[in-house]
């Protein structure tokens, strides 16, 4: 690093002075912020990259120095530089971004983006031929998506470019066996790979414009969805680009029965017929095959893949070998996603779910000791009741396990779930017994009155009670459980509704919101 001022040592002497030596001399310092940025703009380039690399070091985990490099006019030096034909320039300049971009201190981000950064990454993207300098462009991308306001512009300058450069060549899907053509490669789980889809998995919550761009971002699903299965074939599902992969996918899944084109013309009446078709398979035709997929050809960008079988095969697959709670989590939410709504593909993939032996893979998971995928495995089971032989085998293999998730009173439960859990499997249970007296059956069978009662009564969550309420009022309305309502001691009043309650709204799916994340900083400086 060049210093402020430098020392005349004579030249016979200088092999016997110590660094040590030199730097106890009262005129050597270290350069001040002003002076380092100032050494940006140097005519040597070695100084350029020296002053970057120091300012990446600076501003390793420091707020305070980030926020006085943006003030002094740093950001925009920094950004020209990534143009900086020297690989050794523009690499630390990079660096420096990728800290500086880090944090909670959004105005660092907004800086960056001000003098076209998100651009000039980009562009370093395409060009640069160094897998460092991809890992610090994407890494600062990812920082960047954390922040709401840039998402978009993310997608509008750089999707295409991150899909066809990043996801597609290091997924795996389009490159192909050196020994057998036929045969993709596995993805490759590198650190490029992992910021990209951590900054797609960003971006990719901003909503419903941003879901579209990338459904249709050619070649986008696919290679996210081959990068899964190489994850599954190779027992290797526990990584953070798994964990993005999966929630990628969920969020372009959600609403996607309401999103995607054309998505009018298959309702109800579709899904009708649809379901006969799968209920009336040949004999000697597997049940992984059964029924016949809608004909029409909807999309050119592969945004069809999202609700195809073979996508509920992966993510069952997935539930059943992932043991990272963020990716079960994000599976069970895709499931959720695509088993909500009244059309075509919602019917087919609840029908599908159970018959790739999913239900039983969704129930184990309700066992788990983790809140989030607790809450995730109950709306998604939710959904899937919503088919009638679904319904029927939830009421009687998942009942009990969803109850064993409720508070019951005890000082020291035996799960500490938050409260949209339990209201998340409280309304679980009321798909569930809703129009199936067999099904409420079990439920008064399995002793769990006692638990909504409870709640009912002495629970401080007004959610909580309004929907243990709802459930008991559902079992009180059949007459012909109240015979075995009162024989255990049961009546009428603990089954009244709370006061004032408002009217429960049985349609409403809840939304898939992603925690932004983003890559440790760097420190790079030795």
């Amino acid at each position: 690093m060049c210093r402020a001022q430098t020392l005349q040592i004579p030249h016979k002497r200088s092999s016997m002075i110590s660094l040590d030596s030199i730097r106890r001399d009262p005129r050597w310092r270290d350069p001040n912020l002003h002076e380092v940025i100032s050494m940006l703009r140097h005519p040597m380039d070695p100084v350029k990259s020296n002053a970057a690399a120091y300012l990446q070091h600076l501003c390793y985990e420091n707020d305070l120095i980030k926020q006085e490099v943006r003030q002094l006019n740093g950001v925009p030096i920094l950004v020209e530089l990534l143009d900086h034909p020297k690989a050794e320039v523009h690499r630390k300049a990079c660096g420096a971004l990728r800290n500086i971009s880090y944090g909670k201190d959004h105005n660092n981000k907004m800086a960056i983006k001000s003098c076209d950064g998100i651009q000039a990454l980009v562009r370093l993207l395409r060009k640069s031929s160094s897998m460092e300098v991809k890992e610090l462009a994407t890494g600062t991308l990812w920082n960047l998506s954390s922040h709401e306001p840039l998402k978009m512009t993310i997608i509008n300058q750089g999707l295409q470019t991150l899909t066809d450069e990043i996801i597609i060549p290091h997924s795996g899907w389009r490159r192909r066996d050196s020994v057998d053509a036929s045969k993709p490669l596995s993805a490759e789980w590198t650190t490029v790979f992992k910021n990209t889809t951590g900054c797609l998995r960003n971006v990719s919550s901003d909503g419903a414009e941003a879901r579209q761009r990338l459904r249709e971002s050619e070649g986008l699903v696919a290679a996210l969805l081959h990068a899964l299965q190489s994850a599954v074939i190779n027992k290797d599902a526990d990584n953070k680009s798994v964990e993005n992969c999966v929630c990628i996918l969920r969020n372009l899944s959600y609403h996607v029965h309401k999103e995607i084109p054309g998505a009018e013309r298959f309702q109800e009446p579709h899904a009708v017929h649809l379901m006969r078709t799968v209920g009336h398979q040949k004999k000697n035709e597997p049940e992984c095959c059964a029924g016949k997929r809608p004909k029409e050809e909807w999309f050119s960008q592969g945004l069809d893949l999202l609700y195809q079988p073979e996508v509920v095969r992966l993510y069952l697959s997935l539930l059943t070998c992932s043991h990272n709670h963020n990716t079960l989590e994000a599976a069970a939410g895709a499931l959720q996603n695509l088993a909500a709504g009244h059309w075509a593909w919602s019917s087919y993939i609840r029908a599908t779910v159970r018959k790739e032996k999913g239900l039983p893979v969704l129930v184990e998971l309700l066992r788990s000791d983790v809140d989030k995928v607790v809450r995730a495995v109950a709306i998604a089971l939710r959904n899937l009741a919503i088919d009638r032989r679904n319904k029927d085998l939830i009421g009687n293999y998942a009942l009990r396990d969803l109850v064993a998730n409720l508070p019951c009173g005890q000082q020291h439960p035996v799960k500490n779930l938050e409260g949209d859990t339990v209201v998340s499997v409280l309304n679980t249970i009321y798909e569930i017994i809703t129009d199936n007296p067999e099904n409420a059956r079990v439920f008064i069978q399995g002793h769990a009155v006692q638990k909504l009662v409870a709640i009912n009564k002495s629970s401080q969550s007004a959610r909580e009670t309004k929907a243990a309420s709802h459930v008991l009022q559902t079992i009180w309305a059949y007459k012909e459980l109240r015979h075995t309502l009162t024989k255990a001691g049961w009546n009428k009043s603990h089954f009244k509704a709370i006061s004032e309650r408002k009217h429960f709204i049985r349609a409403g799916r809840p939304a898939v919101g992603l925690m932004d994340n983003k890559p440790p900083p760097l420190d790079s400086w030795v």
